[in-house]
């Protein structure tokens, strides 16, 4: 059985520095990509109980690619997201990180549900090229900043790994 060990009462940047060795180990051996992302996406969740936590991959589609659900820990989602469409989209297009302090206030997101008020996005390169995304959204407004950024931008180096 595995089981993900973090302490309560560590800051959010001791709770990702005890977290992402445990992912790590987890996922090492394993093959199986979508195994593996989804058991990042749990501990995710587990750890920092933000209300969405999941991966977008980039997926062709009649001609043309979009992002496409993989897996996620929260209520259902968007299933299916346009390249320079809501936060995911323009992550994708811009290949840049991008934090949300107010779903509210960024043109064009897509809201999946009322109940998220920020969100992170963070790009899966692998090659120079974007091929998936982690979304992750929160119920409280500001609630990511740069500690996020650099930690989940270490998951998606190991994710691409994976690809």
């Amino acid at each position: 059985m595995e089981i993900i060990n973090v302490k309560d009462g560590l800051s959010r940047k001791e709770k990702y520095e005890s977290l992402i060795p445990q992912l790590e180990a987890l996922v090492t051996g394993e093959k199986d990509l979508i195994a593996n992302v989804a058991n990042i996406v749990a501990g995710l969740k587990e750890v920092f109980h933000f209300f969405w936590v999941g991966v977008y991959f980039v997926k062709e589609n009649n001609g043309r690619e979009e992002l496409v659900l993989g897996p996620f820990q929260g209520p259902i989602a968007c299933v299916r997201i346009s390249k320079g469409k809501g936060v995911c989209g323009v992550s994708w297009e811009s290949k840049e990180a991008i934090i949300v302090e107010d779903v509210e206030k960024f043109p064009g997101h897509i809201a999946c549900s009322p109940l998220s008020k920020s969100e992170i996005v963070i790009p899966v390169v692998k090659n120079e090229t974007v091929v998936a995304v982690i979304d992750v959204d929160s119920t409280r407004p500001g609630d990511f900043n740069e500690t996020d950024k650099i930690y989940l931008s270490h998951l998606a180096k190991l994710i691409s790994q994976m690809i």
